[in-house]
């Protein structure tokens, strides 16, 4: 399980996902805001963003992390799952990333947090995470995590790569997305793989999770549905009969 530990200059503030932090030095003030802090709005703009977040899956709310005196003062967050963290300098990646919902952790404050449709029907019913993404927009450093190992791959011009779905952790707005067949009929149902895949066509570079949370929580169902006896053949027949 990793975390980040982020060094603060005085009146320097991060911005993070409600009930990530782990901990944090005396001369941090915390302070759970409505909406988006990087924007200067009135109530009714909080809620429009904050209703956004909710679409996403997120919290409501998000904390804001400030050092109020004249030292540097440290605060450390933690993902909720086993896992990555990736950092992710948006100036340098052209200052906008898509990621998957729930994948934001934290952030410089500035950067922007919104919502990303895809327009695309088939992305939208068959795109594994939903048609909704996250758009993490602007100049600073953004943290985002996800599950098992996380390696990343820079696409070239018109260079595709097709991924289980629930893979597919950010990616850059120049990479097209698009969901394609998993094949024939018996590979779509009998594969094990699901009956589409993600296309993904440069440039730009992705992220993928080897280890989606999804995939994670259903073999623990899996595991934890067929009873103590799980390992042994007499056991399960034992269990079909006394239903």
């Amino acid at each position: 399980m990793q975390f980040v530990e982020v060094t603060l200059d005085p009146n320097e503030v991060v911005v993070a996902e409600a009930g990530s932090m782990m901990y944090m030095t005396q001369g941090i003030q915390m302070q759970t805001v409505f909406g988006d802090p990087s924007k200067q709005q009135g109530f009714l703009g909080k809620l429009f963003d904050a209703g956004k977040r909710m679409v996403t899956g997120e919290s409501l709310f998000l904390t804001t992390f400030g050092a109020m005196g004249h030292q540097r003062e440290k605060v450390a967050f933690a993902s909720p799952y086993p896992g990555k963290i990736v950092p992710l300098e948006l100036d340098q990646l052209g200052g906008e990333i898509l990621c998957q919902k729930n994948a934001f952790l934290c952030a410089a404050k500035g950067v922007q947090m919104d919502i990303a449709f895809q327009k695309k029907i088939g992305v939208a019913l068959f795109g594994g995470e939903g048609f909704i993404l996250q758009r993490l927009k602007g100049d600073g450093l953004a943290f985002v995590h996800a599950g098992g190992t996380i390696v990343q791959r820079n696409l070239a011009a018109g260079e595709e790569l097709r991924v289980d779905t629930g893979c597919l952790v950010a990616f850059q707005p120049s990479v097209s997305y698009d969901i394609s067949s998993a094949g024939g009929i018996k590979t779509s149902l009998f594969g094990g793989e699901g009956l589409f895949l993600a296309s993904l066509r440069g440039p730009g570079s992705v992220w993928l999770q080897s280890l989606p949370f999804s995939r994670l929580a259903g073999r623990i169902v899996g595991t934890y549905s067929m009873g103590k006896d799980q390992g042994s053949v007499l056991g399960g027949l034992s269990n079909m009969f006394e239903r």
